[in-house]
Order: structure tokens, then sequence, then C-alpha cells
């Protein structure tokens, strides 16, 4: 069984169509830059555009970085601000006119991570981090996921994305050094709180995690995720056909 998995990001928007009993993509990857914030209708049809180059005609599962409740988005920090309060499932199945399911990006990467990825038939509990524009989060306990927003939570005097993003050391040109103590010390905050067993980190700088996984000190394993920056696609998929 095939699902379209679409990742929606801070700077850009990846789709591709994966293979629901292995996890691996059937496609390369198709991904738009986003070099400014899209409208929701600019946004639909930035989707729609995914599902016309797969031609794709079955379901459908987005990952949108903000909390969804039903289908309505309630929070958009790195995407445009009419986001919030807008029924995205209606949005986006209206200008595709497909079935679409939407859910947490971070908690669709967690997904993918729990069935195909580091988590695997791993029982304990599971903090799973994606770093990127801003900084996704979940947790899950016997394979059942719960999307977080711990990316929010104060750190440093701000939100604590302001501080470890991957988007963070880019902009302000951070050694690996400098940066990977920052996260370190901000995952210590969250193992304080969680006391997870496991730490998986995801994102596109997980391709790199040779360069500051040195740094983190934590109590709880942390390893890179297993799908590396397919997760979140992966992920989508799943819940595109188990919603």
């Amino acid at each position: 069984m095939k699902a379209l998995g679409i990742d929606i990001g801070g700077s850009a928007i990846k789709g591709g169509i994966v293979n629901l009993k292995t996890g691996s993509l059937v496609t390369e990857r198709f991904r738009i830059e986003t070099e400014k914030q899209l409208t929701p209708p600019d946004m639909a049809k930035a989707i729609a555009q995914i599902i016309k180059h797969f031609k794709w005609k079955g379901p459908v599962g987005i990952g949108f970085p903000g909390v969804i409740h039903g289908t309505r988005i309630l929070t958009s920090a790195n995407l445009h601000p009419d986001f919030i309060d807008c029924d995205g499932v209606k949005l986006f199945s209206r200008k595709t006119g497909s079935k679409v399911a939407l859910t947490n990006d971070a908690a669709a990467a967690a997904l993918a991570e729990m069935k195909f990825g580091k988590g695997k038939n791993f029982q304990g509990k599971v903090l799973l981090l994606t770093l990127g524009t801003g900084v996704g989060s979940a947790l899950a306990y016997r394979g059942n996921v719960t999307p977080l927003e711990l990316g929010h939570l104060l750190f440093e005097g701000k939100d604590a994305e302001k501080v470890v993003a991957s988007s963070v050391r880019k902009k302000k040109d951070l050694s690996w050094g400098i940066w990977g103590r920052k996260l370190g010390a901000y995952i210590r905050v969250l193992e304080d709180a969680l006391w997870p067993e496991l730490i998986v980190i995801g994102g596109g700088v997980s391709a790199k995690h040779e360069k500051f996984f040195k740094y983190i000190k934590a109590r709880a394993k942390v390893v890179p995720a297993g799908l590396l920056n397919e997760a979140g696609i992966v992920g989508a998929a799943l819940w595109a056909v188990q919603k």
C-alpha cells in the first residue's frame, strides 16, 4: 500500500510517495523552496503542485509545523499568521481535490521513527526532536505518539527554538561546539521534566550528527533519526491511512 506524504517546513515543502510496508520512498523527493511566507491559499496551491507532480490520486498526509486540533491549525510560529485558526483539512482538500489528513510535523516524524526508524520495537519512553527552522517535538511511549510544543519553552530568556534551532546556528554562524553545547543544555532541561529513555534527533541536521553529538551530555541515549530528513514525509503518509 502506498500514500503521498507532504512535509511542510519553514523554508521548503517536500513530498514523496511512500511504501507503507517498508517506510521507504518509491519516488525521488519533490521539493518546493519557500523563500517567503506563503499565505494559506498559496500553500494550498503548492501542495496541489506536489500532488500534480506525482499524478497522485490516492490518500495524502500533510505534516504542518504547528498545533493541530482535529482539522484546525491553532499556531503558526514560523509560517504565515493567517494559518492560525484555519481549517487546514478543509482548505487543502478543497484546493487540491484530494482526501487530506493533517497532523503536526514532528508527530509525523515520530510516527515514522517508531514504526520504521530508531524507535522500532522500543517500548520505553522516547523523546523526538526535529531541528530545522524551528524545533519540533513529540513523545512516544510503547509506540504511541503524542505531539508536544517543547520548542516554545522558555530557554535563556526566549523561546527555545530561537536559541537551539538549526536555522539559528546558520544565521548566527555558530560553531558546532557552541551550538551543540546550547542544544545539550536544552536537552538536559527536557530530561529533567520528561525522563526519556531514548532521544531521537531528526531534521536535516541529523545527517551531520557526528559534528555536534559529542557536545551533548545527556542521561538518555541520543541517536540520529533512522529516516533522517525523510521521517516527516514517511510519517505524513502513514497518518494519511491511519487517520
